[in-house]
């Protein structure tokens, strides 16, 4: 069973028919929306600041999601996939956004919908990511417009993460 703890008097809110993998961790101001999965050794950590999660969202495994004291809560739309050992901090990610595996948004950023961070990508402090482009680099920058085969997969790959928590309920 995962691991979910109140954090001065305030406990987190689970949306309904979410999956939480039995290692994950989920703790103080945070709300996660219907049909969102946190998955292995994921930590959503809202003790310092509110943490907000929509709907249909994947927290992959071993991914950070955090915030800044007083200063910057964390915000992630519907339909958001967080790759595997991502950080996100102190930010707010808009709906239909793909954070890469190992990626890292920091505080203030601002992701716009049908974006990608690429893999490994640093989303520096500040930064605003203009929707539909590949954002990839260390520090981040515009790449390229999203393809049509990007913009299914973002419309497509929330599902499939339902899909897989399914598997652990049989």
């Amino acid at each position: 069973m995962a691991l979910i703890l109140p954090v001065k008097g305030i406990y987190p809110a689970i949306g309904t028919a979410s999956f939480l993998a039995d290692n994950a961790t989920i703790v103080g101001d945070v709300q996660l929306g219907a049909y969102c999965s946190v998955w292995f050794n994921a930590v959503v950590r809202g003790d310092v600041n509110s943490i907000r999660i929509g709907e249909y969202t994947n927290i992959q495994d071993g991914a950070v999601i955090h915030c800044t004291y007083k200063t910057a809560p964390t915000l992630i739309g519907n339909r958001v996939n967080v790759g595997h050992n991502a950080l996100v901090h102190g930010c707010s990610i808009h709906d239909s956004v793909l954070v890469g595996m190992g990626a890292i948004v920091m505080d203030h950023a601002v992701v716009e919908s049908f974006s990608i961070i690429a893999a490994g990508a640093v989303v520096l402090e500040g930064t605003h990511c203009e929707g539909g482009y590949i954002y990839a680099g260390v520090p981040a920058r515009k790449v390229k417009a999203i393809s049509a085969a990007q913009r299914k997969l973002l419309e497509e790959l929330p599902d499939r993460y339902v899909m897989y928590s399914s598997w652990f309920s049989e």
